[in-house]
């Protein structure tokens, strides 16, 4: 019997781990990856959004989901220092969201469409007896050769994120518990319903050649480092005290008793990237990025605050 949702998808590699021609990736990154006899590799992608675990109709506007719909998986093919180039989107209505919900939802998947200058090519539409079923189907490309997969991470390399961490999740978080939306508390809804995929960045450093690994921040690092390790045969430190946080999350933190390290390790769908490189990596980007622990030998995940070890329980978002 399957533990968890990482459990099944394991499962499901090993049933079909056929060999694949040389160059190809298949599951176990942020994309699969095709290559081409020309000067780029395909990358390809697909990520579900479904109402009641994705997204709350009576909450997020269908502007929101369906420009979320778009980022997430624009998300991933910032992950392999891509760039997107075209979406296929398949939905499932009920009867009560077609209409003005969906035209609605189509602008907010143009907005960002148009932003990231992707393409919609095709898709399907079906109905839906009860609740929203999003698909998003995704094609990229690369420079051949220099796309970061999870597996690439070395022993005394450092890790690192774009930017802040917690504010998906304390967005998530006020919805649930009603918290009065303050505008400072709304920048943070709106981190949750509107991400901001790292493609500037994901290319500067796939083509930095001091990244090593790399993954978007989707479950949270609590969970997401640990891909990283395991598909890298190694172990990580992570400094609690050296996790980016805007001011606004530790605002509200400080007011409601949250902890603010909490959600910025296990959260989840921050979608900054994840990333593993050389430590002087930072002084060849043109782009922020936070030096928040290293690479050891081993494979466990060790969490640090102010040089000491801690026990840290959280493990970020699973499905299952």
């Amino acid at each position: 019997m399957s533990k968890g949702e990482f459990d099944f998808i394991d499962r499901i590699r090993t049933a079909f781990a056929t060999p694949l021609a040389e160059g190809f990736v298949g599951i176990g990154d942020d994309c699969a990856i095709l290559p081409t006899e020309g000067d780029h590799d395909w990358l390809i992608s697909t990520d579900m959004v479904i109402e009641g675990v994705h997204f709350l109709r009576h909450d997020a506007t269908p502007e929101d989901v369906g420009y979320k719909s778009a980022a997430v998986n624009i998300s991933d093919i910032a992950a392999m220092g891509g760039e997107p180039v075209a979406t296929f989107l398949s939905i499932a209505l009920p009867k009560d969201a077609q209409g003005e919900w969906a035209e609605r939802f189509i602008e907010g998947y143009r907005t960002i469409s148009e932003r990231y200058g992707v393409a919609l090519l095709g898709g399907d539409t079906t109905s839906s007896v009860r609740d929203i079923a999003i698909n998003v189907a995704i094609v990229g490309r690369c420079k051949r050769g220099t796309a970061l997969l999870r597996s690439g991470a070395r022993v005394g390399d450092t890790i690192y994120v774009t930017g802040p961490l917690g504010n998906s999740g304390a967005g998530l978080r006020a919805i649930l518990e009603g918290i009065e939306r303050t505008v400072e508390v709304e920048r943070l809804i709106q981190s949750h319903y509107r991400p901001t995929p790292r493609i500037a960045e994901g290319q500067q450093l796939g083509l930095s050649g001091r990244a090593h690994a790399m993954m978007d921040i989707s479950d949270g690092i609590a969970s997401d480092l640990g891909h990283i390790c395991k598909a890298s045969g190694v172990g990580a430190q992570i400094e609690l005290d050296k996790l980016p946080l805007s001011t606004e999350l530790q605002t509200l933190c400080a007011q409601q008793g949250w902890s603010a390290t909490s959600l910025a390790a296990s959260a989840g769908e921050d979608y900054e990237l994840l990333v593993v490189g050389t430590p002087d990596l930072a002084q060849h980007i043109d782009c922020p990025l936070y030096p928040i622990g290293r690479i050891t030998e081993g494979t466990s995940i060790e969490w640090l605050s102010e040089g000491r070890k801690v026990e840290f329980s959280q493990k970020g978002f699973t499905h299952f």
